[in-house]
């Protein structure tokens, strides 16, 4: 008998060392889930969070916080904890840039305690891509929100990245968030949701129309005026050279290879959206233009 209850002893010892483990484990899965963004200042009044997924606008205002994009579904406590950090007041509107689930991941969640905005054909594409958390309000061409006495303004400025991207701007700031329709690394354009490369130097052309010094992209680190401009100037360049190529003869299954170019960055992102998945749309958009 006393070696029944020995050997039971060890063996409820052992489990509970092994839970003890599992607990631990759990609790650091936990910690590092929710300490992968964080939220740096832009300018007085404006902040972004960084971290996977897009970047998002934190505008604070004297009557609570308008949001640009949020992320995954699994950031929205995070985001909450991160907003609070800079302010006791609660997020009253969700600007949408467009409806890729990296960026209106948390509309869900959002849903409950805010005002979601998008683009109607950014609505559209959710839907039609079953996604849950559908924006409440959308708009066509220009909308406004107004908030604590400050007023960002939200633009569909044409095609890009998608057919239903926003342009959002804070006027007192001179600051832009253009969501993927700028990208630090390199694009993507959605071909299938309407994306297109020609409708997105024309939708580049109208942001620099904007009177702003600075600009929060989609991914990546905070532009400027600048980096804008260079950023317009490579989609030009990227459509040029596949333009030579495909009057060349240029075939869809060479483009991949034949298009990069060391002056063209994008084209050196071999693992980038662009080269894995905007390569063969690309082509085409350009071969049938040039018909």
């Amino acid at each position: 008998m006393k070696k029944n209850n020995l050997v039971q002893a060890l063996i409820d010892h052992a489990l509970a060392r092994c839970l003890f483990a599992a607990l631990i484990l759990a609790a650091s899965a936990g910690a590092a889930a929710q300490g992968r963004l964080n939220i740096s200042e832009v300018k007085d009044g404006l902040h972004v969070i960084m971290g996977p997924g897009g970047n998002i606008g934190v505008r604070l205002t004297s009557e609570g916080v308008i949001l640009i994009d949020n992320k995954f579904p699994q950031d929205f406590e995070e985001i909450r904890s991160l907003v609070a950090d800079v302010t006791d007041l609660p997020v009253r509107y969700v600007i949408n840039t467009h409806h890729h689930g990296d960026h209106s991941g948390s509309n869900p969640g959002f849903l409950q305690i805010a005002e979601v905005i998008a683009h109607k054909n950014a609505r559209e594409n959710m839907l039609r891509g079953n996604q849950e958390g559908l924006p409440r309000t959308i708009y066509t061409d220009e909308t406004s929100v107004f908030l604590g006495g400050i007023e960002v303004q939200v633009f569909h400025m044409g095609k890009g990245h998608t057919n239903g991207d926003s342009v959002v701007y804070f006027p007192d700031l001179k600051t832009v968030h253009g969501g993927d329709l700028l990208h630090g690394i390199a694009p993507f354009i959605d071909y299938a949701n309407g994306g297109s490369s020609r409708g997105w130097v024309g939708t580049m052309n109208n942001i620099l129309t904007l009177d702003f010094d600075t600009a929060i992209p989609g991914h990546g680190e905070i532009m400027d005026r600048r980096d804008v401009l260079n950023f317009r100037n490579q989609m030009e360049s990227v459509r040029a050279r596949m333009t030579d190529l495909v009057r060349g003869g240029l075939s869809a299954g060479d483009a991949s290879e034949e298009i990069m170019d060391p002056d063209l960055s994008w084209t050196q992102v071999e693992n980038g959206l662009f080269m894995q998945r905007s390569i063969p749309g690309f082509f085409n958009e350009i071969f049938t233009e040039i018909q």
